[in-house]
């Protein structure tokens, strides 16, 4: 069984990882079983946050706006990890979020996962709801903050540590590391044409976005400079 691992979990501003952003991270470094280090921080998305995002989290647009790039951010997160497997309730969900960032930022980032969702349906099959709060709650595994990015992770080292704990006679594969896959496509960022162009064309049509042009990809830009031009028009010189 795995003792020595990086417990991750996420916050994102939406859950298509090609489309939305990192809003937050937690990584804890367990080593042996005993908390090592943490890596803790928000980062900036570029873009006003959804509502239920923020009420969700209770990030609000403005600690993000004060967060770190996302270059900076993963860029750290990847040093941190190093070689070790992450663990998270549904660690291929933040894998695939991290996957596209570090592909976008050519980093290599193939890792190995423990997911407490995966272990949670085998070994509570009839359980209604396995969510990390749910089992959390069901293991009475005090939440600090639900929802936020480091409570997450460490509520989800704790998950794991107890169900090895009650579930002690069942197969060691179960708790054991396996491959992630996810499959992701590189994104360009904004070219210096489009940027241009799509900044000439919100000030010609008095439009306020509410994200940052500089966070846009390459095929973003070109769709939101196609959407403006089909509803406002072309610029007329």
């Amino acid at each position: 069984m795995t003792d020595t691992y990086i417990a991750l979990d996420l916050e994102t501003t939406g859950l298509n990882p090609s489309r939305d952003r990192i809003l937050e991270i937690g990584a804890v470094r367990v080593v042996d079983g005993q908390i090592e280090e943490t890596y803790e921080t928000l980062v900036n998305p570029g873009r006003k946050l959804d509502k239920r995002i923020e009420e969700l989290t209770g990030i609000t647009d403005e600690m993000a706006a004060g967060g770190m790039d996302t270059r900076t951010a993963v860029t750290g997160l990847v040093e941190f990890c190093g070689e070790l497997p992450l663990l998270g309730h549904n660690i291929l969900f933040d894998y695939s979020f991290l996957k596209q960032n570090t592909m976008n930022l050519s980093l290599p980032f193939e890792k190995e996962g423990i997911d407490t969702l995966k272990i949670a349906r085998v070994l509570f099959p009839k359980m209604e709801h396995r969510s990390l709060q749910s089992l959390c709650c069901y293991y009475q595994i005090r939440q600090e903050k639900a929802h936020r990015a480091v409570s997450d992770a460490l509520s989800a080292m704790e998950l794991y540590r107890r169900m090895r704990e009650q579930f002690a006679e069942a197969p060691e594969e179960l708790f054991a590391s396996k491959p992630l896959i996810y499959k992701a496509k590189k994104q360009s960022p904004i070219t210096p044409a489009q940027k241009g162009y799509l900044n000439d064309l919100l000030k010609y049509h008095k439009i306020t976005l509410e994200m940052s042009v500089d966070s846009l990809t390459k095929n973003e830009a070109s769709r939101m400079i196609d959407r403006i031009i089909s509803e406002h028009g072309r610029i007329q010189r």
